[in-house]
């Protein structure tokens, strides 16, 4: 077996030769001229770092922040950058008065690391976290609402959802959901860690509490890139996890909410600083910019998805609109039975030494079954695919 010939777009990403990446949704690949413009702004900074950081990089941030604004329906007065959506979610969630009693709801497809801070802040507080069960597979977006809603109760201060989750792949009814728990009193934390050039976002419109996202995935901006979005009457509550000057060093022209996370000690500010650019060389790819390319990784990975079910004999555990960038299905019952072997399936890197295939393979659910997850965005194209469907059949065949 050998690898297909890699999709046109590939050219212009630094991933390694040979390797049939299926993964962007683990950590985001940045092309290589967001990479050159990184590495001369680095060289800047490291020619003259008091000019850079300390004079200068205000005016430099800005530009990012209004083009951000733009791409996700915003006020830049509302947006302030952090380093990853789990640096988002930490921000909100330990800024909030807790009580006794309180309760933080999630769901069973949440991310680990965000539940961990709802645990954690739990603990220390006294206060519960609920879990609400969606089913997976399931039918509709309907039983997602509906599992959400039956867990709210008088005690729930905040339900954190993920707009798409992670290892399900799914796209969450979540203005729905707003809309209920706002009607219910309770305030949302959007976990937008997908989202953010995967589904066009206008956070004006769908007013959250609270909206993290990552830039470094979807969107193709250097590791780091993240940004927070706080509903402005919501604002004063909300500090970084590192309270630095800006807690008392207000700028003019700037907001109380921006003056306490732009600074919170010495850093690379770099990959802020190329978020602009990111957004707007990411939209130039495709004649219909973001809207044709977001409607065509979408269709990928639909396609993607129909074939490995057809080839693999396995069934799609949810309907297709409920896709974005991402799809999750079954591994086949061959490889059901096979034990936990390490913090990687030696399945997974036998895909990875022997095919040279990057894909993740996943264990959840009750009782627990194993899954795939595969990405689609410009650089991929359906041979990858076929070529996946090969790979899993003779792992398979060779035994486990």
């Amino acid at each position: 077996m050998r690898p297909p010939e890699p999709a046109p777009a590939r050219e212009s990403w630094g991933l390694r030769p040979g390797v049939v990446f299926l993964n962007h949704g683990s950590f985001g690949a940045c092309p290589l001229p967001i990479l050159k413009l990184q590495a001369r702004l680095q060289r800047q900074m490291e020619a003259d770092p008091v000019q850079f950081l300390w004079r200068r990089l205000d005016a430099l941030l800005e530009p990012s922040r209004r083009v951000l604004a733009r791409f996700v329906g915003a006020n830049p007065e509302d947006l302030a950058f952090v380093t990853n959506a789990t640096t988002g979610v930490n921000a909100v969630v330990r800024s909030l008065p807790w009580r006794p009693g309180d309760e933080l709801l999630t769901t069973n497809l949440d991310y680990n690391a965000c539940r961990n801070v709802l645990a954690e802040t739990a603990r220390r507080y006294r206060a519960r976290v609920v879990v609400a069960p969606i089913p997976f597979p399931l039918r509709s977006a309907d039983d997602i609402v509906a599992a959400v809603l039956e867990a709210v109760t008088p005690r729930t201060r905040l339900a954190m959802l993920d707009h798409v989750t992670s290892d399900t792949a799914l796209v969450l009814p979540i203005a729905r959901l707003i809309r209920e728990l706002d009607h219910r009193g309770v305030d949302t934390l959007v976990d937008g860690a997908h989202a953010p050039g995967m589904l066009p976002l206008d956070l004006a419109r769908l007013r959250p509490a609270y909206y993290t996202g990552n830039l470094h995935k979807w969107v193709a901006a250097p590791k780091g890139a993240a940004f927070l979005w706080v509903r402005a009457d919501r604002q004063a509550r909300v500090l970084p996890p590192v309270i630095s000057h800006g807690y008392n060093r207000p700028r003019p022209g700037f907001t109380r909410f921006q003056d306490h996370f732009d600074w919170t000690g010495t850093f690379d500010p770099s990959a802020w600083l190329c978020v602009g650019e990111a957004i707007t060389w990411m939209g130039a790819r495709l004649p219909g910019g973001w809207t044709e390319l977001r409607r065509r990784n979408h269709a990928l990975a639909v396609q993607a998805r129909h074939l490995l079910a057809r080839r693999l004999r396995v069934e799609p555990p949810c309907p297709a609109p409920l896709l974005g960038s991402m799809a999750t299905l079954p591994l086949p019952k061959e490889f059901q039975s096979s034990p936990r072997t390490g913090k990687i399936d030696r399945e997974q890197l036998r895909l990875y030494d022997e095919f040279h295939i990057e894909v993740p393979l996943t264990r959840f659910g009750q009782p627990e079954r194993r899954w795939f997850r595969v990405s689609a965005h410009i650089y991929n194209h359906l041979p990858e695919y076929e070529y996946l469907a090969d790979a899993l059949a003779r792992v398979c065949s060779r035994g486990r």
